[in-house]
């Protein structure tokens, strides 16, 4: 039986076979969804087969789905999940706070000495940029970020423009703060993988945050609307979500993964994908799922992650 949590914000829930059904009487959800189906009849079905899904599985997987921007369903819901590179959405959105807020554009320019780069890390751009001086706009170092999830052009923001407590604490507005946590750079991870776990995330939490992207007001128009397209480019991971979604006709995804370290008892400490989907038949669904201290295989967790994207997707063509 799957684990649940009740959470302390305005939400109505109903326990279902150790899952939760949760009517989001709105917590910073956004204002309109852009192509939601309006209320959706659920019943247990969804929630018992996601939780028959996970449970097959060596390690804890979380998911959370929210439909239509009205509706969620959440499986294994706890803060304890380290987001690894699914934090790239949150500090894309402090950045570009911070940047609204100085009146600055996507075409602010960094200059950075390569010396400065670490050449350890995943990081497309330091291999695209052989030059000794480096320069960037942010415009740059965010596609770097959210489509190669390239570690390099994350620590650079957060060391040169908009740090880790000051991205937690604007994140800390637009979902709960007891939903997440972010501690740590990726280069402090990489130093210390048990850093990492201090980055952490509900299902839930990264589903809000995704949720409110993509149908309500996060940052100035221009800047949230790179910040999706950029989503809807993303490179890595089409083992995850995406791997049930493509070649289908009409579908359009855009998602986020995380991957993490193998931890001290040679578990795959992390691995992760949070997605926003819309279907031609005019639903769409936030859909987050977690996979924490894994006994097997990268392609073993993506694989998790993709029946569990098989298994939303064909519930909701299937029941609308």
């Amino acid at each position: 039986m799957s684990r649940f949590n009740i959470f302390r914000v305005p939400f109505a829930l109903v326990v279902l076979g150790g899952c939760v059904i949760v009517s989001l009487a709105v917590w910073a959800l956004g204002r309109s969804a852009k192509c939601s189906a309006g209320a959706v009849p659920h019943d247990n079905v969804l929630a018992d087969t996601v939780s028959k899904v996970v449970s097959g599985y060596p390690g804890e997987i979380g998911v959370a789905i929210i439909i239509g921007n009205t509706d969620t369903v959440v499986v294994n819901n706890k803060s304890i999940y380290p987001m690894m590179s699914v934090f790239k959405v949150h500090q894309a959105l402090a950045v570009c706070n911070d940047f609204d807020n100085k009146k600055l554009s996507l075409d602010t320019l960094l200059t950075v000495k390569r010396e400065r780069l670490d050449p350890q890390t995943w990081s497309p751009m330091l291999k695209e940029h052989p030059e000794p001086v480096i320069s960037l706009r942010l415009e740059d170092l965010l596609r770097y970020s959210l489509i190669q999830s390239d570690n390099n052009a994350s620590n650079l923001m957060f060391k040169d423009w908009v740090g880790v407590a000051q991205t937690d604490s604007f994140i800390s507005t637009l979902i709960p703060r007891s939903s997440f946590q972010i501690a740590y750079t990726e280069e402090e991870m990489s130093a210390d993988h048990d850093k990492a776990y201090a980055n952490y995330t509900s299902p839930l939490g990264a589903a809000m945050l995704m949720n409110r992207l993509f149908t309500g007001c996060v940052v100035s128009g221009g800047k949230q609307r790179f910040i999706m397209n950029a989503l809807k480019e993303c490179m890595t991971g089409k083992d995850r979500i995406a791997a049930p979604l493509l070649g289908e006709e009409g579908v359009e995804i855009a998602h986020k993964t995380g991957s993490g370290y193998v931890n001290g008892n040679g578990e795959l400490a992390a691995h992760n994908d949070v997605a926003y989907v819309c279907l031609p038949n005019g639903v769409c669904y936030t859909l987050a799922v977690f996979v924490k201290d894994f006994k097997g295989s990268e392609a073993q967790a993506s694989q998790a992650i993709s029946r569990v994207s098989a298994v939303v997707y064909a519930y909701l063509t299937q029941a609308f």
